[in-house]
Order: C-alpha cells, then structure tokens, then sequence
C-alpha cells in the first residue's frame, strides 16, 4: 500500500511562508515536523482501516498526511481559514491516492456539533489530534460529550496537562481533569515528546495521552456528576462535608448524601474515584 510523503522542516517553513503564516501563542500553534513523531503518535492510536478520526488543529498537515494512509477518513477540524483552505492541497500533493478521504471544516473545535461531522459523512470512531495546548482539556472533554461514537482518543498536550488527565486518586495532580476523562473511559500515558519536534520549538515537553473510551458510565449522568466534581476540587485543602455544601444546601446534607453514598465525609476530593463521584451523582439525580 502506498504511504504519504509526510512533511519535513523544510516543507513546513515553505508552506508557513506561502500561507504568510506566523505560528501564534493565542491559537495554541507549534507546527508538528518531525515524521518519525508522526508515526509514532498514529501508531500508538492503533486505528484500524475502517476507522474514522477526527483530527483537531491540523495546522499545516503533518499529522494529517500520516492518518489519510492509515483509516477510512479524516475529518479535520481547522480554525485558521488559510491553513484549513491549503490543506486539501497539501494532501492531494503528498498523498494523492488517499485525498478523497479527507474532510476539511473551518471551525473552532469548541464549537463544532455532531451535525458538522455528520455533514462532511464522518460518524467518528477515534480523536487523534496535537490539540492546541491553550484549550487542551476544553476541546477533548467538548468533543467527547458530543461525538458519543468515539471509541479511542490519542491527543498531544503539554507533559504537565498528560499527567494530570492520567493521574490517579490521591496523587498531586489528581483533580477535575482526572476525574472528568476518567468519566469517560481508561486513560493512561502513551509517551513523551520532546520540544525539538515543532516549530517553533515549545518551552515545555509535550505528553501524549490515551483514552479507551467505554460505556461504564452511562452519559446521561454526566450532568449530575460533574457539577460534583467541580465543587469537590474548587478548594483542595476542604473535606467534602464542606466543599460540597452549597451544592446540596447545607453541610449536613451533604455529608448525609456522602454517608448514603458509602464515602467518608471527612476526605477530600483527591481521594475519590470516577466511581465515587458516580454515585454521587447518581443518588443527586434520583433524589
């Protein structure tokens, strides 16, 4: 099978300079030019031919000309309209066989719907994607709440945001992210990528984090679920009886809900699993 002719440091400046386009601090952008770092990325997503990814920031096209040869389709979701109108053009020049495969949408991905997906024939079975770092954690937990069909997510972040999406309970960095991603299903750290990759070069190392997405929890709860676990961190140094107070009106209730429950009312939040927090929040919603 053919592969894509995957973009080098040399081709990127050449298309940042045809496109006059300066990488922004606002937009989150580090253009991604090292091929080995895509390969590496696509093969620890382990998407199958049929799958159908969502890729979030494309940029220029680096991670992108690496997923066309790989599965069914690629929807891409690009806020710059110069870089989302060159990218079809990128792709039919450096993977021609596989151009038919992609779908271009000029959005803010914090914005994009399930329609949006639906329009260009992309029911998504995967998120792959260098997210942009100053909307990481927004952008992955928007498009898992709206596109229920993903099955497997595998995004580049900052290493300190990959640490606190995968951290478990009772660690330092264990707060609303962990919690949240862990809604959703088995996250786990999938390497480190060093600065030297991108241009331009980050001041920080970059993480990559994966998510098995599965069905334990059941969506319709995550209304009632989460509101808990904002409340939970928004004061790390506070039990439970007290931080979760407001939510269900005096600190009484909440420790009484927190009892029923089967969770001592006297931990703080970091002690507490997704599954805790489930029960919360299932009790919250039945009450």
């Amino acid at each position: 099978m053919a592969q894509s002719q995957l973009l080098g440091p040399a081709e990127i400046r050449e298309l940042a300079a045809e496109l006059d386009v300066t990488p922004t601090k606002k937009l989150g952008q580090n253009f991604l030019h090292d091929p080995n770092t895509v390969r590496m990325i696509v093969a620890a997503a382990e998407l199958e031919p049929d799958d159908v990814v969502v890729e979030v920031g494309p940029g220029l096209g680096s991670l992108t000309l690496g997923l066309v040869d790989t599965v069914s389709r690629v929807a891409a979701l690009e806020i710059d309209p110069r870089l989302a109108g060159r990218l079809p053009r990128t792709v039919a020049e450096r993977a021609p066989e596989f151009a038919d495969r992609l779908a271009v949408i000029n959005t803010d991905a914090l914005q994009a719907r399930r329609a949006d997906l639906a329009a260009v024939g992309a029911e998504p079975t995967a998120l792959v994607a260098n997210l942009p770092y100053n909307v990481s954690v927004p952008v992955l937990l928007h498009l898992l709440a709206e596109l229920p069909s993903i099955r497997r997510v595998l995004v580049m972040v900052q290493k300190e945001v990959a640490d606190r999406l995968a951290a478990t309970p009772g660690s330092k960095v264990y707060g609303v992210p962990s919690v949240k991603a862990a809604f959703y299903g088995d996250v786990s750290r999938a390497g480190t990528i060093g600065k030297n990759v991108f241009w331009p070069a980050p001041n920080i190392e970059s993480g990559l984090v994966r998510i098995d997405v599965t069905s334990g929890h059941p969506r319709d709860l995550r209304d009632a679920v989460f509101p808990l676990v904002d409340a939970a961190f928004a004061q790390r140094r506070k039990t439970l009886r007290s931080t979760l107070a407001p939510l269900y009106g005096s600190a009484a209730d909440a420790e009484e809900a927190l009892r029923a429950a089967g969770i001592d009312p006297g931990l703080r939040g970091e002690k507490l699993t997704v599954d805790d927090f489930v029960r919360l929040g299932e009790a919250r919603r039945g009450a």
